[in-house]
Formats: C-alpha cells, sequence, structure tokens
C-alpha cells in the first residue's frame, strides 16, 4: 500500500511536473517581457534627461541672472517675482517663448489694472480677493486672451491683493520684474547659452522614427512568420505614437524660434529646412504605416497568400526610416534613405507579380504610399516621389503588372474602416 501510494504521488508529481514546465515557461517569456519592459522604461527616462538637459541649465541660469540683476542693479530686497518670470518663460513648449514673455506683459497689465482698481473701491479682504481673481479672468477671455495671459492675470490678482496692504508701490516692481524676466529668459535662449537646434530636433526625433522603424520591421517578421498576434501588437504599439510626433514637432518650432533669434545659430538655417519639411510626410508615412499593419493583420487572419518580397518591401521600408534618420542628423543629403525607400516598392512590385489577396494589395499599395512620404521627406517634390514609385514598382514597364500575372489584384486605395 505504501509503495502504490508512493508511486500515484509520482505519477501526480510527473503530470504536475508537466503543467509546472509549461507554467514556468510562460511565467518565464512575462519576466523576459517585463525586465525588458524595464530596460525600455529606464532607456526612455535617461533620453527624456538628456533632452531636458539644456533646458534646466537654461532655466537654472536664467533665474539666477534675473535675480541678481533685479536685487543688484534695481536694488529690489525681495526679487521674488524677476526668477519666476524668467523660469515661466523657459518652462513653456520650446517656439513659444517670445511670445510667453508677451503674455507675461500682459497678464501682469490686466492682474494690475483690475486689482487696483477693485482695492481703491472695496478694499481687500478674503471677497475682495475672490472678486478681483473672477474679473480678471473674465475681463482676459473676454478680451479673447490665450490661456497663460488668463492665469497671468489671475495671479497677479491675487498678488496685488494679499501684498498690497504690507508692501506699497508694488505694481511698478511687478511690470518691471516680468519684462526683466522674460527679457533675461530670452537672452540666455538667444546668446548667451542657445541650444544646438539640429541637436534638439535629432533628439526629439529619435523616439517617433526609432517607433515607426522598430514597428515596420515587427510587421515584417510577423508576415514572414504568418504570426498574427506580432503584427497586431506592432499596430497597437506604433498607434501609440501621439507624445512622439507631438514632441518632434515642438523641437521643430523651438529650432526655428533659436535659429530666428540667436545669431550663433543662423547659420543653421538652411539645415533646419529639411525637418520642418520632413514633418507632415513624417506624419503621413507614420499613418499609412498603420493602415499597412492593420490590413496585414487582417491578410494573415484571412490566410491569404503571402509572395516571399512582401516581408521584404516591409522591412526595406524600415531600414529607410532610420537612414532617414542617420543622414538628417549628420546633416547628409538622405541618399540611401531614397534608395532604400525605392528598394521596398521594387521588391512591393515583385510581391504583387507573383500574386496577392485583397487585403494583400492594399499593404502593397500602402508600402507604395509609405515609401512616397518617406520620399517627401528626405526632400524630394510629391510629383517626383510619384513618380519614382511608379518607375521602382514597374508601372514603366512594358505591360502592366496584372497583365503579366492575371492572379494579382491591381493595389487599391485602403478602405475606409
Amino acid at each position: 500500500m505504501a509503495r502504490d501510494g508512493r508511486l500515484k504521488f509520482l505519477r501526480r508529481g510527473k503530470l504536475s511536473g508537466g503543467l509546472a514546465d509549461r507554467d514556468g515557461q510562460r511565467i518565464a517569456s512575462a519576466m523576459e517581457e517585463l525586465r525588458h519592459r524595464g530596460k525600455a522604461t529606464l532607456h526612455d527616462r535617461l533620453h527624456r534627461v538628456r533632452t531636458a538637459f539644456g533646458l534646466a541649465v537654461q532655466a537654472g541660469l536664467a533665474a539666477g541672472l534675473a535675480y541678481l540683476v533685479a536685487h543688484r542693479l534695481l536694488k529690489n530686497p525681495q526679487p521674488v517675482f524677476a526668477p519666476i518670470s524668467a523660469v515661466g518663460t523657459l518652462a513653456v513648449s520650446l517656439g513659444q517663448r517670445f511670445r510667453r514673455t508677451v503674455e507675461l506683459i500682459v497678464g501682469v497689465a490686466v492682474g494690475v489694472l483690475v486689482g487696483d482698481a477693485l482695492i481703491y473701491f472695496v478694499g481687500t479682504g478674503a471677497w475682495q480677493l475672490a472678486l478681483v481673481v473672477t474679473s480678471a479672468i473674465l475681463l482676459s477671455i473676454f478680451a479673447g486672451a490665450s490661456v497663460a495671459i488668463v492665469i497671468q492675470a489671475a495671479a497677479t490678482g491675487v498678488l496685488i491683493v494679499t501684498l498690497s496692504p504690507s508692501t506699497e508701490n508694488l505694481e511698478f516692481p511687478r511690470f518691471i520684474d516680468a519684462l526683466l524676466g522674460g527679457g533675461i529668459a530670452l537672452l540666455v535662449t538667444a546668446v548667451l547659452l542657445p541650444l544646438n537646434p539640429l541637436r534638439v530636433i535629432n533628439r526629439a526625433a529619435r523616439p517617433a522614427l526609432d517607433l515607426l522603424a522598430g514597428q515596420l520591421d515587427a510587421c515584417a517578421d510577423a508576415v514572414r512568420s504568418r504570426d498574427r498576434d506580432a503584427a497586431q501588437q506592432a499596430l497597437f504599439r506604433l498607434r501609440e505614437n501621439k507624445e512622439e510626433l507631438a514632441a518632434l514637432s515642438e523641437a521643430i518650432e523651438g529650432a526655428k524660434e533659436t535659429s530666428t533669434l540667436s545669431p550663433a545659430r543662423w547659420h543653421r538655417r538652411s539645415e533646419l529646412t529639411h525637418y520642418a519639411e520632413a514633418a507632415d510626410p513624417i506624419d503621413r508615412a507614420m499613418r499609412n504605416s498603420g493602415t499597412l499593419i492593420r490590413r496585414a493583420v487582417t491578410m494573415i487572419e484571412d490566410s491569404e497568400p503571402v509572395p516571399e518580397p512582401m516581408p521584404d518591401a516591409i522591412g526595406h521600408l524600415a531600414e529607410s526610416v532610420r537612414l532617414l534618420r542617420q543622414e538628417f542628423a549628420a546633416g547628409q543629403e538622405p541618399q540611401e534613405a531614397r534608395e532604400r525607400s525605392l528598394r521596398a516598392v521594387s521588391e512591393a512590385g515583385r510581391a504583387y507579380a507573383e500574386g496577392v489577396g485583397f487585403s494583400g494589395s492594399v499593404v502593397i499599395a500602402q508600402v507604395r504610399t509609405t515609401a512616397s512620404d518617406l520620399l517627401v521627406a528626405s526632400g524630394i517634390e510629391q510629383e517626383e516621389a510619384n513618380r519614382l514609385v511608379r518607375q521602382a514598382f514597374g508601372d514603366d514597364r512594358q505591360g502592366e503588372p496584372a497583365a503579366r500575372n492575371p492572379a494579382a489584384h491591381p493595389p487599391t486605395a485602403p478602405p475606409v474602416g
């Protein structure tokens, strides 16, 4: 009995061990994914720190200078508003600092006007403070002011009401501090410590372009192995691109502002043109790649034919994106990126000639469209990019591809939905 019991226990152990092995594999896979995410998160945080380092140094320098000038030169015993205005100017989005300085001054003017007027008639106190803030906000909104002006007007009204009883003649120093802080912030940005606009854009462009290239690579691998889940995961990740695109657009605007205000960066204007003109086609390439991957998912689900050149075409698109980033960062003409885009189109033409289904034809069409977007991003005119795509695909050869392979479907525009 004891022996039989021990054998039953061993048999149960073997069964549970097999289950444990399968569970262990799943757990190990999950832990590996968590470790990868942890590394990616740390990498992203370090990238954000490197990106913001220049701004942090600018803000520190501007705050210190604003305090020093207000305290030593203007003899202000408590120069609080000047460094706050300097930091407030630099804290806004790149490309809006000059506008922010004007908004600071306008907001201060509105707050002082409303605060002084109401204090003169109703005095100071809790309900007077509430009235001043409400009036400053409503007056600013009525005048069509921006959110920054509205906030600054309300904050200035608060300061006027709360500090006027203990501090005389607060209004004029508040004007001076706002002007001084904003002016010093612009001085630091334009003259004393201007950031390299190309470096700013390169750092901002890297996450967006790496995301696009990475998910196109993932899609190519998924199509090659007919892994529907992997393709779907690539689609999910590519759709989470709003933050990357917003950072790129903001960096481009900031680079334009720097190259306009800073004499030391005027020689960068021509180089910035590439990035400035590339923002829209990169955005379109993102959206068209999303359609490409979504149709690749459907193609796998429907068990449509996957010609061997098709995943190669998608992979060439990914490499084209990487080359575009590298050549832009080096200040080079993106010749290799253009060549790789056309190679992607050529492979797509071969895949089409071998025969594809409906979703496959959409994938082919989106390879062509995305390649055209990347060519435009590289500095080629849209009409010329379309001509090169048609030529690389084989539309200019003798006979249409559909005539060479009756089983093939013509590339069509992606359907809605």
